[in-house]
């Protein structure tokens, strides 16, 4: 079942995702080499809290981080440890925040360092694309498909693979909600898109194979090939004036 929110929703989870964003933003700044990947889900924490909201990942399913972390062949769900950040390496952050009774949901994937070697960035240009052409399909009368090929097209014309196993998703009271987005799929199928629906629209790929393996922990996902993940997200609501990205900052 689909959750179309009310107008007031929507508005506390725009409070909501302005805050997650200006977190996020914090977090990626201060992802330098140095750094370990737990120190930064220590401060994530700290600083969730202190928008008078809680982290959204922390004890979800027996989750037991604020952040998913991933660096260079990971792609989803990698729990934060000791490992510290090198020059170099392609690092993501997925983060999500409980404001005001509702989740908003995002994740960015950068160049740790000053080091921009021209094939990760031309990798990661691709996702931050793939997701803006996503979120023009995010209106009404358009169907989730539409979203799904948008991203799978943006892509693939690259030469890189989309993530077969792991979607987006709506978001809200809960934090996955329905529909579930894949990121590949059929223009013109899927669930209809209307006014106030509220989705999290993942770009989730790899510059290699989309087949994964995870580690003994259970939760963290990485590439089978050993190549680079990708993932970039924003929460989105779909309006009758096309869509409004709520994790902007």
């Amino acid at each position: 079942m689909i959750n179309v929110k009310t107008e007031n929703e929507i508005r506390l989870m725009k409070e909501g995702g302005s805050l997650l964003s200006r977190t996020l933003n914090t977090l990626l700044n201060m992802s330098r080499p140095g750094i370990s990947t737990l120190e930064l889900d220590v401060i994530a924490e700290k600083m969730l809290r202190e928008t008078g909201g809680k982290p959204s990942f922390k004890g979800y399913e027996g989750f037991p981080a604020t952040i998913c972390i991933a660096t260079n062949d990971g792609l989803v769900h990698g729990i934060p440890n000791d490992y510290v950040l090198q020059e170099g390496d392609v690092f993501t952050i997925d983060i999500g925040l409980i404001y005001a009774g509702f989740h908003t949901d995002m994740a960015h994937t950068m160049i740790v360092g000053g080091i921009k070697d021209p094939q990760k960035v031309r990798f990661l240009e691709t996702g931050q694309r793939s997701l803006t052409k996503a979120i023009k399909e995010a209106k009404p009368g358009n169907r989730v498909g539409d979203i799904s090929a948008a991203m799978q097209f943006e892509v693939e014309k690259d030469g890189y693979s989309v993530s077969k196993i792991f979607t987006g998703h709506g978001v809200g009271r809960d934090l996955h909600e329905d529909p579930s987005i894949y990121c590949y799929g059929k223009k013109g199928h899927g669930e209809l898109l209307k006014p106030n629906m509220v989705l999290a629209i993942e770009v989730i790929y790899a510059s290699g194979s989309a087949e994964v393996i995870v580690d003994d922990d259970g939760w963290t996902a990485r590439t089978a090939d050993g190549s680079l993940g990708g993932l970039f997200e924003h929460t989105v609501a779909i309006t009758d004036k096309g869509p409004y990205v709520l994790t902007k900052a």
